[in-house]
């Protein structure tokens, strides 16, 4: 796949973002994010993002009964159709899923954008609405390993680097 050529440059400007191949990966998160753009028949591109979150018993000390990790992602999922409101932008999405994988809950947006040099902060804005969403939705009572533990202790000690709660 050929990426546009003027996707290929935002995202190449955009210092948030390396490039790995033909996509192009998120480095102001600590969750795996990666960004595609690809050719439509319009003069719009469409970009999926794709973010990859360790599902609750993958960060957990200790055992998550199936119940509360099913309501955790749900509650996730569900979470995850707000993510466009979190766009200064009118952002419809073409497509959002979310599902497990590998033990990592994985989100994928996909929308068209007509504006290249707008889209890497879209995407990164997208991102960071799933890892903020997800450190809301950490169950508390629980000894959290990484990546959780590191993000946790980051926001409780308000240095900057960690997702707000």
């Amino acid at each position: 796949m050929t990426i546009p050529e003027s996707a290929e440059r935002a995202f190449d400007a955009h210092d948030a973002y390396d490039r790995d191949g033909d996509e192009y990966e998120l480095t102001t998160i600590t969750f795996e994010s990666r960004v595609k753009a690809s050719e439509t028949d319009d003069w719009a591109h469409e970009y999926t993002v794709v973010v990859r979150a360790p599902m609750l018993s993958s960060v957990v000390d200790g055992e998550v009964g199936p119940d509360l990790e099913a309501g955790w992602f749900d509650t996730l999922a569900l979470r995850m159709e707000d993510a466009p409101d979190a766009i200064r932008d009118n952002l419809e999405l073409d497509r959002l899923d979310v599902h497990e994988e590998l033990g990592d809950a994985v989100v994928v947006f996909e929308f068209t954008w007509g504006n290249a040099d707008r889209a890497p902060a879209v995407a990164k804005a997208l991102a960071e609405y799933v890892e903020g969403t997800y450190m809301e939705g950490v169950v508390p009572g629980f000894d959290y390993t990484d990546p959780v533990d590191s993000l946790l202790a980051s926001a409780s000690q308000g240095d900057g680097t960690g997702t707000p709660l």
